[in-house]
Parts: C-alpha cells; sequence; structure tokens
C-alpha cells in the first residue's frame, strides 16, 4: 500500500502535469489564432464589405464576383488573399462576396452556372464576363487577371482548380417517408 505521503505526492505531480498540458494547449491557441480564426473570421466578414451585385453591374466599373461559402474549407484558405487583393484594387474594382448558402443569391447561382466553390467571375466595366475561376487559384493569376480587367482584354478563359468544394442542391420540398408527421 502505498503511504499517504506517496498518494499526495502522485496528486501533486499529476495536478502539475495537467497544468502544464492546458498551458502548452492555450499558449498554442494565443500563438496561432490568426491561422485558427482570421480566415473565418474574413469569410463571414466579406458579405458586410460586399457591393450590392445590382450597383456593381450598372456602376461602370470592372467588378470581381465570388461565391462561397463559411464552411467551405478552400474558401477560408483563399480569404487572406482575397482580402488582400480587396483592399489593393477596391477603389477601382466592384468586389461583391455572394454566400451561396443565402437563398437571396439563388439567382446569381444559377445564372453563373456555380457548382463548385469558391467560384470567381470577373468583369469588365460593361458587365462582361471575362475570366471565371473555380477552385483554389494562386493570387499572381487572379491579380494578373484583375490588371487584365483594366486593359479590357476580351478573351474569355475558365480556369478550374482540382480544390473545390462542390455545392450540393437542396431539395426542401422532396417528401421522403420521415419528411412529415
Amino acid at each position: 500500500m502505498q503511504s499517504e505521503s506517496q498518494k499526495q505526492n502522485s496528486k501533486t505531480n499529476l495536478k502539475k502535469i495537467l497544468i502544464f498540458v492546458i498551458s502548452i494547449v492555450m499558449g498554442s491557441l494565443l500563438l496561432f489564432r490568426n491561422s485558427f480564426f482570421k480566415s473565418t473570421y474574413l469569410l463571414k466578414s466579406f458579405g458586410e464589405l460586399s457591393v450590392d451585385p445590382e450597383i456593381a453591374f450598372t456602376n461602370n466599373k470592372p467588378t470581381f464576383l465570388e461565391f462561397y461559402a463559411e464552411w467551405c474549407e478552400v474558401c477560408k484558405e483563399m480569404a487572406p488573399q482575397v482580402s488582400a487583393l480587396k483592399d489593393e484594387y477596391e477603389k477601382d474594382i466592384n468586389f461583391v462576396f455572394l454566400n451561396v448558402d443565402n437563398q437571396k443569391w439563388g439567382n446569381y447561382i444559377q445564372k453563373f452556372s456555380v457548382n463548385g466553390i469558391p467560384q470567381v467571375n470577373l468583369f469588365n466595366k460593361k458587365g462582361n464576363l471575362l475570366s471565371t475561376f473555380i477552385g483554389k487559384q494562386d493570387e499572381i493569376k487572379l491579380k494578373k487577371s484583375i490588371d487584365n480587367l483594366e486593359k479590357e482584354k476580351k478573351l474569355f478563359e475558365e480556369i478550374v482548380n482540382s480544390e473545390f468544394s462542390t455545392i450540393q442542391e437542396k431539395n426542401n420540398n422532396e417528401v421522403r417517408p420521415r419528411s412529415h408527421g
């Protein structure tokens, strides 16, 4: 049998180890909080920072239109790059961010055949679609395309990367055995 002093020492050591582990976890969260939370925060703020699409297509400025979702991991990865592009170009270009989970954007989702996100569409100042990017994109590639908007290049290009999230249609009217009653 262990003596009382040995039991007390064991409890004290266990408490010290537990405090040490908790300290490491908390320290890691504080140290890497920007990595963990920044992109999610940016995605949530995109809707608030967005120019209304109706205004964007009529104000005679080029438009950067991104379809995204807050749950999309690729969208989260690209959020800091897109935010940096917005900061750099927002005086000259409309930035429109449409969350695919918001039903009010359904007509735009259909109109631009969005079935994978993130999807970025670039329009010239007349509202003509010049480029479509689907999936994870390199910031340099996006920047080049944005620079070409101002040069009024007329060639349409579609660039698809295999890293994207698929949008699934919601069948709210579908009747299933357990859908009612």
